[in-house]
């Protein structure tokens, strides 16, 4: 038994399109080994890929609650969410909005709840909520939300716990201690770390974000030969698209979408830290454009992850910011600057330093 992708095995034109010649043309293109098995993985990572698509999508809807909260209370004329730096994660909007909900209607009431932290003060805070106009109904609809929520993080938490413990019962993802011996916490003198601690490293990867990308790749790489290969797999490379000697602007390839967006958020974790993926980030932005330049970066972390998980001794070293900088060619630099000079009329003389 085995998984073909449907495109390798289409139906030839000219051909009447019954089931009974559909299945008799892809068992004659089995029998002739015409047909490439997809990757299914081990039963053990396909059920840690249940529970980290599960948490994704509850992640999304405890994100629209947040979003139906907030559409709600600007209705009301209470712009919270413009004094505080997040709705979702400040402890002071959910301080104030429990107390809403409790029927607490004076401003200065709900500022003086604010944290004196606050973005703007508790100033900006009374301002948010002077004016406000809240029905009868808007108490019951706020703390309907809340218990929302409420019950979306306990189920994120259970859920995060039970994707540690499912990734640390497998072998592979085992680390290794000093002694030779597989352990999920092999201590700091250990021979080799556990994947989620290897991927982790990355810049933009946090430990949640490693197990979720192990759960779509896996841990055995000898299903892909390349790390091209992976990333062509998660549709990270473009598609070639060439009739005779004309090269046409290639499409984005199909592959695992929820792997692209884990390479894709890691990459945006990325951006913003002082590391070679950071700077590269930064460079290819200024030529390309953000999401391209993201895109290119999440490619570049998925060749990462290939290797460390094809390799369990191996561990990230980061090239540094500089990198290219330090490995551009001095020379070339040198004369490019002294035609710049030479062509403002100045004659230069270069003298190296002590």
């Amino acid at each position: 038994m085995q998984l073909a992708n449907p495109a390798h095995a289409r139906q030839l034109a000219g051909r009447p399109k019954t089931d009974r010649l559909d299945a008799q043309w892809i068992a004659r293109l089995a029998e002739m080994g015409l047909l490439r098995p997809s990757f299914v993985p081990p039963p053990e990572i396909r059920a840690l890929r249940d529970l980290t698509r599960a948490r994704v999508q509850l992640v999304r809807d405890r994100t629209r609650e947040w979003q139906r909260l907030e559409k709600l209370l600007e209705g009301a004329l209470v712009k919270l969410s413009s004094a505080v730096w997040s709705l979702a994660r400040s402890k002071t909007a959910r301080a104030i909005l429990e107390a809403i909900a409790d029927g607490e209607r004076d401003p200065k009431a709900l500022a003086a709840l604010a944290s004196v932290q606050v973005k703007g003060g508790r100033a900006a805070v009374e301002r948010s909520l002077d004016g406000m106009q809240l029905g009868s109904h808007h108490p019951m609809l706020i703390r309907l939300h809340l218990d929302h929520v409420t019950r979306l993080n306990r189920s994120v938490a259970a859920v995060e716990d039970e994707i540690e413990a499912a990734l640390d019962a497998i072998p592979a993802a085992q680390g290794i201690s000093a002694d030779g011996v597989p352990s999920p916490d092999p201590g700091p003198d250990a021979a080799a770390l556990p994947a989620v601690d290897r991927l982790a490293e990355i810049p933009g990867v946090s430990p949640m974000l490693a197990r979720a990308i192990i759960a779509e790749t896996g841990l055995d790489m000898t299903r892909f030969p390349t790390a091209g290969h992976l990333v062509s797999w998660a549709g990270l490379a473009p598609v070639a698209r060439q009739s005779g000697p004309r090269s046409r602007k290639p499409k984005k390839g199909q592959g695992d979408a929820y792997l692209r967006g884990y390479c894709t958020q890691a990459a945006t974790g990325a951006a913003g830290t002082g590391t070679f993926l950071g700077e590269r980030v930064r460079r290819l932005s200024r030529r390309l454009g953000g999401n391209k330049a993201k895109c290119a970066v999440a490619r570049s972390i998925l060749v990462i992850v290939w290797h460390l998980l094809a390799d369990p001794a191996a561990r990230f070293a980061d090239l540094g910011p500089d990198w290219h900088e330090r490995k551009g060619d001095r020379d070339r630099k040198i004369r490019a600057h002294l035609r710049q000079l030479q062509a403002l009329g100045l004659e230069v003389t270069i003298t190296p330093a002590a």
